[in-house]
């Protein structure tokens, strides 16, 4: 089976992704961002909060194996689909990832995302900076 997108690897690809919808699951978070015509590509990252290198590459592995059976059929046309790795992602079953990610993709499609996360994942409320401290 050939693939019928291309892979990021540029930098600056994947912090422009990082601008666009943002749908998370338990497994991953998708990042879907328009990119103005450039075909529908596909990136991959997994920090080092996640485990080893051999922990880390099984991962890869297993989101590669993802986007190489769903992204030609439900990607987005002229799109970057970018996966970020979470810490449960690993143990999850195959089948359970792979239903996440087609129900990320449906949600990319209908323009459903989720809110983005403040700063190291910390609620702040109204007035909850540094200056309220003061």
């Amino acid at each position: 089976m050939t693939c019928t997108y291309a892979t990021m690897t540029k930098r600056a690809d994947f912090v422009a992704a990082n601008a666009g919808l943002r749908v998370a699951r338990p497994g991953f978070v998708l990042l879907a961002k328009a990119n103005g015509g450039q075909g529908m590509r596909a990136g991959i990252t997994v920090t080092k909060k996640i485990g080893n290198a051999v922990v880390r590459n099984r991962m890869k592995r297993r989101f590669r194996a993802l986007l190489r059976e769903l992204l030609p059929e439900h990607g987005l046309v002229d799109t970057d689909h970018v996966l970020i790795g979470r810490e449960n992602g690993v143990e999850r079953d195959f089948t359970l990832l792979r239903g996440e990610l087609l129900a990320a993709l449906e949600r990319a499609q209908a323009g459903k995302g989720d809110p983005p996360r403040n700063h190291r994942g910390r609620k702040r409320g109204p007035g909850g900076g540094k200056a309220a401290k003061r």
